[in-house]
């Protein structure tokens, strides 16, 4: 049943830039990986993963000097990292956070098929290596998943229960729920997110336009009334489903999130029981995002 559900996901939801939008190369004097059109003076280092099901998807860590928390960012499904650097830069410089990225399984230079359980398979590598490369605390991390990427967003945040934060940002119910209103769960729908959103237990902050012309502002209210525990919610008036980085609420409000996260870190640190984690367990199962019927 589950090869089924992801045969339904590469028809309906996978649209990568084709050709990539970008190479990774290796440097021959330092034997470092380097990501075309980024120089060394960005302060970002490259990582090719190896997946459970044996992909190799690249991931992108552009470093702050002054971090306090690490974003692991699922970006939407027609874009690639090429598409996503100015970006990560700009989220970098405002808000003095670690960004974590990656490309999902036959996305830019990652290779495979990209599938609902690749995408799955693919965020628990990325997150092994900010536990493994880095050092990175789970209590340090805040899940960022955009559009299509609230899906491994929101099955790695209803698994990991002492993250510190989650951002759902023009994020889907399900697949299935963007084309038919469906009141209930279908066996075969994909990205449940109506249901896992119930199990996160960290901070949800849900950003949504109120025009989105692809996954209608619905979707965002009702996983911001499942949290259980809400961060005030940001309504963009008037944005769209590819726009909202344009809008300065939208900078504003995630700086102002931040802030608070790093506010409860002081006041509610992690326990001294709990600081050697081990890894997570893999599971055995232009940045818009856009579905269609075939």
């Amino acid at each position: 049943m589950g090869n089924v559900t992801s045969n339904v996901a590469s028809k309906l939801a996978f649209f990568p830039p084709e050709p990539a939008t970008y190479t990774v190369t290796n440097d021959e004097e330092t034997g470092n990986l380097v990501f075309s059109g980024v120089s060394p003076d960005m302060n970002m280092e490259v990582h090719q993963l190896s997946t459970k099901p044996g992909n190799r998807v690249v991931a992108t860590f552009w470093r702050h000097p002054f971090a306090r928390f690490t974003l692991l960012y699922s970006h939407g499904n027609a874009a690639d990292l090429g598409q996503m650097v100015e970006l990560f830069i700009e989220l970098r410089a405002h808000l003095r956070v670690n960004i974590m990225s990656y490309d999902y399984s036959g996305y830019g230079a990652s290779t495979g098929k990209p599938s609902e359980f690749n995408t799955y398979h693919d965020i628990e590598a990325v997150y092994n290596c900010l536990r493994g490369d880095y050092g990175i605390k789970q209590e340090e991390v805040i899940l960022y998943g955009q559009s299509v990427g609230s899906g491994p967003t929101l099955h790695m945040a209803s698994r990991l229960k002492r993250l510190r934060g989650v951002v759902l940002h023009s994020a889907i119910l399900s697949g299935i729920r963007v084309l038919y209103p469906v009141k209930v769960t279908l066996w075969f729908d994909i990205y449940k997110n109506i249901d896992k959103i119930r199990h996160v237990s960290s901070q949800v902050l849900v950003i949504h336009g109120t025009n989105d012309e692809i996954v209608d502002l619905s979707h965002g209210k009702r996983l911001w009334e499942l949290a259980k525990e809400k961060y005030d919610p940001l309504w963009v008036k008037g944005g769209g489903h590819c726009n909202l980085e344009t809008y300065p609420e939208y900078i504003q409000h995630l700086r102002k999130f931040i802030n608070a996260m790093e506010k409860l870190s002081l006041t509610n640190p992690p326990s001294k029981q709990l600081a050697n984690e081990p890894s997570i367990s893999e599971t055995k199962h232009n940045r818009c995002l856009r579905f269609r019927k075939r």
